[in-house]
């Protein structure tokens, strides 16, 4: 069995592959995750340069929900710098995949289909200012809107911009 973290980590990521896959876009990841992006997702286009967005996949089993927000600390000064700010030639997002507290919730399967738990969000850090001493032991709060979920084609408008 994985430790708990890193099986949380990893389901939402496949989560994010399976609405990927589902919205016939594809997925591309860098051999390490050096630049604070876990996915590169695209359209394919037949004339030239696909369009893409790169993200960054985090989750949690305890949101902090506040009002139409959740309250997401799970990112240091340094990884927050790798989305924030308009520098990036590849619009960047943040994914934050709520997922149960336990694991065997994760996934169902009965005679309508599979479902997955629980959902997804998304949210720029494009007009957030990077720090310009990023210090990789102090923490950033992220509002991530409620509104903002993670669906097939949401994900196809984010790539479309």
């Amino acid at each position: 069995m994985l430790d708990a973290l890193v099986h949380q980590g990893k389901f939402g990521e496949d989560y994010v592959r399976v609405l990927a896959s589902a919205a016939g876009l594809l997925i591309s990841s860098d051999d390490i995750d050096y630049d604070g992006v876990d996915f590169c997702i695209k359209m394919h286009s037949a004339t030239g340069w696909s369009p893409r967005i790169e993200v960054q996949v985090k989750t949690t089993s305890r949101p902090q929900r506040r009002a139409a927000a959740f309250d997401f600390d799970g990112l240091n000064q340094s990884q927050f710098n790798k989305l924030a700010g308009p520098d990036f030639l590849v619009h960047r997002y943040l994914f934050l995949v709520i997922v149960p507290a336990k694991t065997d919730q994760y996934a169902a399967l009965n005679t309508t289909g599979l479902l997955l738990r629980d959902v997804g969000y998304y949210v720029s850090l494009r007009d957030r200012t990077p720090f310009d001493q990023p210090d990789k032991k102090k923490h950033v709060r992220v509002s991530v809107p409620t509104a903002n979920v993670l669906t097939v084609t949401t994900l196809r408008q984010l790539i479309d911009g």
